[in-house]
């Protein structure tokens, strides 16, 4: 069988049997065809003429003219589409895919505040004394003094901040309970924040809530960050989970080991933990940089 003509088959198929969307299919046509002009220029056109070395050298060709592996890896997934329907069609006898291998993309690293950003929010008079002024600035600084989930935080209750011993209790990922140490600055910041709201909006079981006394949800403490951080910060990205990685990379900053930030973030494995590491090794070297005496910039400034 021709190569376009099992194409063509194949589009039908993922058209008007699967019904899938038309740009989908649009998208696996386009990496096909580039697929088949490829292997064509190669001398092959027919299906049983098609091995697993004319797909690698296709994929190789895309990532040495730097095409990004996160797309490369999409086309592959259209060729294996391709590929299992005819197999299970019974028009190709042989799994050509086993031995072509998805590139591998590389972890983004984590974006996380400045120290010298995070200082503001202990700044006098960046928030209002009502009680949402108030109310932000102590879910700002629990963001970023205990490395809390967003989901974590929304579903914090008053039971859960024990005053006395200095712990919050935070219920995790699949129920999974945790205590958190938090300094005696923020367990008072806790405790007149509290009595504010009780005297603003009622009593509630849940720590943050809106003006009406409601929980707060996820897309209010997202705001609640990008109004704050948007002025505070120049990091790429602002969002609550910045917190988190803040968190974790200024204690490891600071000298603290990966198995108490482990503990703290309620991560299960230590490699999840293990790419703050990376993150400060970076910072460090920006430090370096900016502030050594024969650091990049100023070399480069002096020429």
């Amino acid at each position: 069988m021709k190569l376009r003509e099992s194409i063509e088959r194949f589009g039908d198929y993922v058209a008007y049997e699967r019904r899938l969307a038309a740009g989908t299919v649009r998208n696996y046509m386009a990496d096909l065809e580039d697929l088949v002009s490829y292997v064509e220029r190669l001398g092959v056109e027919r299906l049983e003429d098609l091995e697993s070395r004319d797909l690698r050298a296709w994929e190789m060709d895309h990532l040495d003219r730097g095409e990004a592996p996160g797309t490369v890896k999409r086309r592959l997934s259209s060729v294996s589409s391709w590929l299992l329907y005819l197999r299970r069609h019974g028009l190709l006898d042989r799994d050509l895919m086993a031995k072509v291998s998805v590139p591998r993309q590389p972890k983004r690293m984590p974006v996380f505040f400045r120290e010298s950003e995070t200082e503001h929010l202990y700044d006098e008079g960046l928030f209002g004394s009502d009680f949402e002024g108030q109310r932000d600035r102590l879910l700002l600084r629990v963001l970023y003094e205990t490395g809390i989930r967003r989901a974590e935080l929304t579903g914090l209750r008053e039971a859960s901040v024990d005053l006395s011993a200095l712990t919050v209790k935070v219920l995790g990922k699949r129920n999974k309970e945790r205590l958190i140490p938090i300094e005696s600055e923020l367990a008072h910041n806790i405790s007149e924040y509290l009595a504010l709201k009780h005297q603003t909006v009622g009593p509630s079981e849940w720590l943050f809530v809106n003006s009406k006394g409601e929980r707060m949800g996820d897309s209010s403490v997202y705001y609640v960050v990008q109004k704050y951080m948007k002025r505070l910060s120049q990091a790429d990205r602002i969002s609550p989970h910045v917190f988190r990685h803040s968190f974790a990379t200024h204690i490891l900053d600071e000298g603290g080991s990966l198995r108490a930030i482990q503990e703290l973030l309620g991560h299960e494995s230590l490699a999840t933990t293990e790419v703050y590491t990376h993150v400060s090794r970076e910072h460090l070297k920006e430090v370096y940089r900016q502030s050594h005496p024969r650091g990049g910039r100023r070399r480069d400034a002096e020429k």
